[in-house]
């Protein structure tokens, strides 16, 4: 289950760094980047295009290779700061577009899933 739940996690984040990367523009301003210069579409492509592959890498890399702690210790990692800081940034700035809120949907569905199978104890390498 937890190679599974991994493997979700290489498959969304690939996708998004794809569709990042290829349709930026489109994405930036669904998040609410209305303007970005020449060095913010750069850093943009990098943050949401390459970091994000290197998530996918990193979650497919633990699910291929049998490293299910390692891979669900990264989730948690990821997730329990993320969901934390959104919680936070939707209290602030509320209210917030749908992009915004969908991807805070899913983030809370990853990290309760992550925490799901991290207490079950099927974590195991």
């Amino acid at each position: 289950m937890t190679a599974i739940y991994l493997w979700i996690n290489a498959v969304l984040y690939a996708g998004l760094a794809a569709w990042c990367t290829l349709a930026p523009t489109a994405t930036s301003q669904a998040v609410g980047f209305t303007q970005l210069s020449a060095s913010g579409r750069s850093e943009y492509a990098v943050i949401y295009g390459g970091m994000q592959f290197g998530f996918a890498f990193l979650f497919g890399w633990a699910a291929l290779g049998g490293h299910l702690r390692f891979g669900l210790v990264f989730a948690l990692a990821l997730y329990v700061p993320i969901v934390l800081f959104r919680a936070v940034s939707l209290w602030r700035f509320w209210p917030v577009g749908p992009t915004t809120l969908w991807t805070a949907m899913l983030e809370v569905l990853l990290l309760g899933a992550a925490l799901a199978l991290w207490w079950s104890g099927r974590a195991i390498d």
